[in-house]
């Protein structure tokens, strides 16, 4: 297979869909690898490294999407690249289409074949390839918050984990996911105090067992979240309905009742976000401030350490793309039912029932589509 890797071109993205390493590996199944120059550039690669892994480079995105069968991107394509799409072209990449209706009309519109990292599943019912990037943001979301309290950048003027004889910050965590327990270790490990609220009683059991004192959990319920944002310094929203819109768990009345100059960092903004008060940002404006509150919301967050990034998303899209290029789409997807919840649109169908019903779309099977 005609292996395609477009330089990326959403605002400060600098991740990039293969390293060098990853395309030894598909050259040494007998893969064709198409580069755009400068593709890696942003996480220290440049076009030789490419070449010498027996890569073509060439000059535009336009040539990638020519030549490729399957083009493996990170983030969602941008107009540019959706109308350089075509029938039945593979697009692997992360889609976030719930909450993207014109998103997902352009995909419908090209005839492509989308297959989204953040949906394929594996035996344990679990996102492999959200979750990297999952615990990059998870991580990230402390450090930005801690960032964000600073009075220079709006914030209250709050040290997160404050100093002997000054009380630390409250951090509210909702949603005990792989990016919620990051979020969690990383604001403990800061002294913090920390909360975590969860709809799984399980989970609770299981942060309680691995944290134990260090960490308080709760039931999530609306009387819990609207007490504990009230009081907290930072709020960290990292809920994840797979596939789906985020519910709006914070409202905006709860938002005005916070401390001016506490800080919500809304890890969900790319499935819609959990705050009422949300809309997406990009790296060069990452905040604003509604009701003296500074949202962070900023829908590539691990592209701000892209080289970590990208490593860490190649270590587990690999092994998929390697399974696309070397049985075709079909015959991949018919081999592995984790793989098959990845696809979300199928020359111009809707093959993702969260999608469908959260765009007022009409849904196909995805099963039906292989026949």
């Amino acid at each position: 297979m005609h292996v395609g890797v477009p330089k990326e071109v959403k605002t400060h993205e600098y991740r990039v869909g293969l390293v060098p390493g990853s395309v030894r590996e598909l050259r040494h199944h007998g893969h064709e690898i198409t580069v755009e120059t400068a593709a890696g550039v942003g996480i220290g690669f440049d076009d030789d490294d490419y070449r010498a892994v027996g890569a073509r480079v060439v000059d535009t995105a336009a040539e990638v999407f020519a030549v490729a069968d399957m083009i493996v991107k990170v983030k969602e394509p941008q107009p540019e690249e959706l109308a350089l799409l075509r029938d039945g072209q593979i697009l692997f990449t992360y889609l976030h289409l719930a909450a993207d209706r014109a998103l997902t009309e352009g995909l419908m519109a090209t005839g492509c074949v989308g297959i989204a990292y953040e949906t394929v599943t594996n035996k344990f019912g679990n996102l492999p390839l959200l979750a990297p990037m999952s615990e990059v943001a998870g991580r990230m979301a402390i450090q930005v918050g801690a960032h964000n309290l600073e009075k220079e950048q709006g914030g209250a003027g709050v040290l997160l984990g404050g100093v002997p004889g000054v009380a630390a910050a409250k951090v509210l965590i909702i949603g005990g996911g792989v990016s919620g327990i990051n979020a969690a270790r990383m604001a403990m490990g800061m002294e913090a105090k920390v909360t975590v609220l969860d709809r799984s009683l399980d989970r609770l059991a299981e942060l309680d067992m691995r944290f134990g004192g260090q960490l308080n959990t709760l039931y999530s319920t609306v009387d819990a979240i609207e007490s504990h944002v009230m009081e907290a310094d930072l709020v960290v929203g990292a809920v994840l309905v797979p596939g789906a819109a985020a519910p709006k768990l914070v409202t905006e009345e709860m938002v005005g009742a916070m401390r001016p100059g506490s800080v919500l960092v809304d890890i969900a903004i790319d499935q819609g976000g959990c705050f009422e008060t949300s809309r997406p940002t990009s790296h060069d404006a990452p905040t604003f401030k509604t009701h003296e509150v500074v949202h962070y919301c900023v829908t590539n967050m691990p592209g701000a350490v892209a080289r970590t990034s990208t490593f860490a998303l190649n270590n587990a899209t690999l092994p998929f793309t390697l399974a696309i290029a070397e049985h075709g789409y079909k015959e991949a997807l018919r081999r592995d039912p984790h793989l098959l919840n990845g696809l979300n649109i199928h020359k111009g169908l809707v093959t993702y029932d969260a999608v469908a019903r959260d765009l007022e779309l009409a849904y196909t099977a995805a099963e039906s589509v292989l026949d």
